[in-house]
C-alpha cells in the first residue's frame, strides 16, 4: 500500500520584508511626512502681520536694518570676605555720589563709570578691603536694561528686534547688543537715546487732574521688591528731588488728597499714557500733610501679577532712561537692497550645497533607489528645521551657514547608515539588518551628542551673531537623530529587501 500525500494546502512562510505600503504606514515615516505638511504650512500659510512669501523670520543680514552694541559705563566691585556688603555700598554711594548697589557676599555694582584707584579709596574709606573690579553690570540690571530697552523698541511697532546683553561667565555684562530689522540707523539711534516724557497729575473732581512734576524730578528709580519682606506683595520704590516734593505736597494739599486720599489718586502718564493710577496709603497722605516726603513707594499688588506690573512701573518712572549710562561701543547698518542680494546668495548656496551633496552620493553609489531616498530625507530634514524656525528663530547668515551645515552632516550620517547595512551585500535577514542599524544609529548619536555639548556654550554664553548658528545646529542634529534617521532606516529596509 503506497501512502498518500496530503492534499491539505501549506501554510505560506510569512514575508521577511513588507512592500512599500506598509513603509508609507509606518509610524516613523508617517511622523516625518506629517511634520514635513505641517511645517510647509508653517512657512506658506498666510498668518499674523506677514509681509513677504513666506512666514520666515529674516535678521537684518538678509531683511536690511541697523544693529548698534552699548557698552554700560559702569563698574562691579569685589571686596573681601567678611564685610557687611549693604553697609559698605552704602558708604560708597556718598563717596562716589552715585547708586551703588550689593549684587552677591562681594560684590558690589557702581553705577557710574570709575577709576580702580577711585574705587579702591571708596571701598577702604568704607572699611573693607578692595580685590578687583571690572567694567559691567549685575544680573538684575542687566535684565531691566533689556527690558526697557524692549519695551521701546516694541513701541515702534518693530517685531523683527534682538535685545542680548553680552554677559560674561561670573556674570557680569559689559555690552547689550540691539538688533532692528527694517529700520535705518538714524531712527535705531533715536529709539536709544531718547526719553519718553513722564508725568504725575493728581485727580481733583471726577475724571479732571492736575499737573504735579514731570520726569525730570525723578531722582532715583529702584529694582521691584516685596513691602514688606517675604509677603509677595510687589513694588516700586522711588525718589523725587526736593521741587518735586514740596509739588507733590501742595498739589495733595490743595486738592484734599491728605483728607481723602481715595478720591485723588496720584495718576503717571508715559508719553500721555496712562500707567499707573494709585491713592496715597494712609501713613503717606499723613506725612505729606506735614512736610514734603521724598521717598516714595507705589504697590502693584500680589504674587507674579503684582511682580510683573512692578516690572513695568519701573521703566515707566524711568521714562525709558536706562539705570545706568552707555556709549555706543559699535554699529553697523545693511540696506534693505543688499539684504535682498543676500537672500538671493543664500539661496543660490543652498540649491549648489544640496546639489553637490547629491552629485557625491551618486557618484558613491551609483544606485538611484539608494540616492533618492537620501536626498529627500535631507530635504525633509531641512523643511522641519525651518516650519520651527518661524516660530523661534530669526534667519540670518549665521544661521543660513547652519543650515547648510545641517545638510551636510545629515548626509554623512545617512551614508554612515547605508555603508554600515551595505557592509557586506544584501542583508540576508531582518534580524542583522536591524542588528548593523542599530550599530549605525549609536555611532550617530554620538557624534551627534558631542556636537551638541561644543555648541551649547554659543547659547548661554549671550553670543548673539552666533547663536542662531548654534540654535540652527542643534535643532537640525536633534530632527535627524530623533525623526529622520529612522524613518530613513525604515525605507532602507525595504531597499536592501530587493
Amino acid at each position: 500500500m503506497s501512502s498518500k500525500r496530503s492534499s491539505s494546502p501549506q501554510k505560506k512562510e510569512k514575508k521577511e520584508y513588507s512592500g512599500w505600503h506598509a513603509v508609507i504606514r509606518d509610524p516613523r515615516v508617517v511622523l516625518v511626512l506629517v511634520l514635513v505638511a505641517l511645517s510647509l504650512a508653517a512657512i506658506f500659510v498666510p498668518f499674523g502681520d506677514r509681509e513677504g512669501f513666506t512666514n520666515l523670520q529674516f535678521g537684518l543680514d538678509l531683511d536690511g536694518g541697523s544693529w548698534i552694541q552699548l557698552e554700560f559705563q559702569s563698574e562691579v566691585v569685589t571686596i573681601g570676605q567678611g564685610a557687611d556688603v549693604t553697609a559698605v555700598a552704602d558708604k560708597m554711594g556718598k563717596t562716589l555720589d552715585c547708586t551703588v548697589i550689593p549684587i552677591g557676599q562681594t560684590k558690589i555694582e557702581v553705577q557710574k563709570s570709575a577709576t580702580d584707584a577711585e574705587l579702591r579709596a571708596a571701598v577702604e574709606s568704607a572699611g573693607a578691603s578692595f580685590v578687583s573690579s571690572e567694567p559691567g553690570v549685575g544680573t538684575d540690571t542687566a535684565d531691566t536694561i533689556k527690558r526697557i530697552l524692549e519695551s521701546k523698541v516694541n513701541s515702534l511697532g518693530t517685531s523683527d528686534v534682538k535685545v542680548n546683553t553680552l554677559t560674561n561667565m561670573d556674570g557680569v555684562s559689559q555690552y547689550v547688543r540691539i538688533e532692528m530689522a527694517g529700520v535705518d540707523m538714524q531712527t535705531a539711534q533715536e529709539l536709544v537715546g531718547t526719553q519718553g516724557l513722564f508725568e504725575l497729575r493728581i485727580v481733583t473732581t471726577g475724571n479732571e487732574t492736575a499737573h504735579v512734576l514731570y520726569g525730570d524730578s525723578v531722582v532715583s528709580v529702584q529694582t521691584p521688591t516685596q513691602n514688606p519682606a517675604g509677603s509677595d506683595n510687589w513694588g516700586v520704590a522711588f525718589g523725587i528731588d526736593n521741587n518735586g516734593a514740596e509739588a507733590l505736597q501742595q498739589a495733595c494739599i490743595t486738592y484734599g488728597a491728605t483728607t481723602n486720599p481715595a478720591a485723588h489718586e496720584l495718576v503717571m502718564y508715559l508719553d500721555e499714557k496712562l500707567v499707573y493710577s494709585a491713592p496715597l496709603s494712609a501713613d503717606l497722605a499723613a506725612s505729606i500733610a506735614k512736610s514734603p516726603v521724598n521717598s516714595l513707594y507705589a504697590g502693584t499688588g500680589h504674587g507674579d501679577e503684582g511682580k510683573e506690573q512692578a516690572q513695568e512701573l519701573e521703566i515707566h518712572l524711568r521714562a525709558g532712561a536706562l539705570p545706568v549710562q552707555v556709549e555706543i561701543a559699535g554699529s553697523g547698518s545693511t540696506s534693505a537692497v543688499l539684504g535682498d542680494y543676500f537672500k538671493i546668495i543664500c539661496l543660490i548656496a543652498a540649491i549648489a550645497a544640496l546639489a553637490a551633496v547629491a552629485l557625491m552620493v551618486y557618484l558613491r553609489y551609483r544606485t538611484p533607489e539608494i540616492v533618492l531616498p537620501m536626498i529627500a530625507t535631507n530635504v525633509a530634514e531641512i523643511v522641519i528645521l525651518l516650519g520651527i524656525a518661524v516660530f523661534i528663530q530669526q534667519l540670518d547668515i549665521a544661521a543660513i551657514a547652519a543650515l547648510i551645515a545641517v545638510l551636510g552632516t545629515g548626509i554623512d550620517q545617512l551614508v554612515i547608515i547605508t555603508d554600515e547595512v551595505m557592509h557586506e551585500g544584501r542583508v540576508p535577514s531582518q534580524a542583522l539588518y536591524l542588528k548593523r542599524l542599530k550599530r549605525a544609529l549609536v555611532i550617530i548619536m554620538t557624534s551627534a551628542a558631542t556636537v551638541i555639548i561644543a555648541m551649547f556654550p554659543l547659547i548661554i554664553m549671550d553670543l548673539s551673531t552666533l547663536k542662531g548658528f548654534a540654535i540652527i545646529s542643534i535643532l537640525g542634529i536633534l530632527i535627524g537623530v530623533l525623526i529622520t534617521r529612522p524613518a530613513y532606516g525604515r525605507v532602507m529596509m525595504e531597499i536592501m529587501a530587493k
